[in-house]
């Protein structure tokens, strides 16, 4: 399995995860600018099976419709509640449990609302965990704008991203942080928003 980590627009993340043995390829988020995700395929001669989008906001989905064009067999993967605000109908609906093959990759997925109803994050190969605007490095997503909630996030947080194993490497939608990934271990260490053991604690983070 390769990850490849691109910085998108301002200060977004895109990552573009391939099975180097079967060349092919995932792009999770291409936002604004898909032209180094389809770069990044282009160099690897890769086949592009699936766009997952973590969440509908445009800054994480607005460039899936022309990946669909270069490629148009790939499938656009989003969840139920998000997918019905894509600007592009979903071809495959993923919640708790689901799980695609990319090659010999396998992507587990995660139903974590907070920052949207539908957010998702993704387990690549029980090695990395794609996180969105769900969990950043130091801090979690908003949960201000439509869709979001405190009460949902930090349930998310509590119930599906502390019980999952430290040695995850924490991969986020935003480049936010004090570095660019992050091992899970250390996040519930450090991260202000994992240490919040009550919802009136977290609500009260700054």
């Amino acid at each position: 399995m390769v990850l490849e980590q691109i910085r998108v627009g301002s200060d977004n993340f895109c990552y573009v995860v391939y099975c180097p043995v079967q060349k092919k390829a995932v792009v999770v988020d291409p936002g604004f600018d898909a032209a180094k995700a389809l770069q990044v395929l282009e160099k690897n001669h890769l086949f592009l099976d699936y766009v997952i989008l973590t969440h509908y906001h445009s800054d994480h989905s607005a460039e899936a419709k022309q990946m669909k064009t270069v490629f148009p067999s790939c499938k656009i993967v989003a969840s139920k509640e998000d997918g019905k605000r894509l600007s592009v109908k979903p071809d495959v609906i993923v919640s708790d449990g689901s799980q695609l093959k990319v090659g010999n990759i396998l992507l587990s997925f995660l139903l974590t609302p907070g920052h949207t109803v539908g957010g998702i994050c993704i387990i690549v190969d029980g090695k990395v965990l794609l996180t969105g605007d769900t969990l950043f490095i130091g801090d979690c997503g908003r949960t201000d704008l439509p869709g979001g909630s405190l009460e949902e996030m930090f349930r998310t947080l509590q119930e599906k991203i502390v019980s999952l194993p430290d040695d995850l490497i924490v991969y986020p939608g935003h480049d936010y942080g004090e570095k660019p990934f992050d091992s899970l271990g250390n996040q519930k260490r450090t991260n202000k928003t994992l240490r919040a053991r009550t919802l009136k604690e977290f609500s009260l983070i700054p």
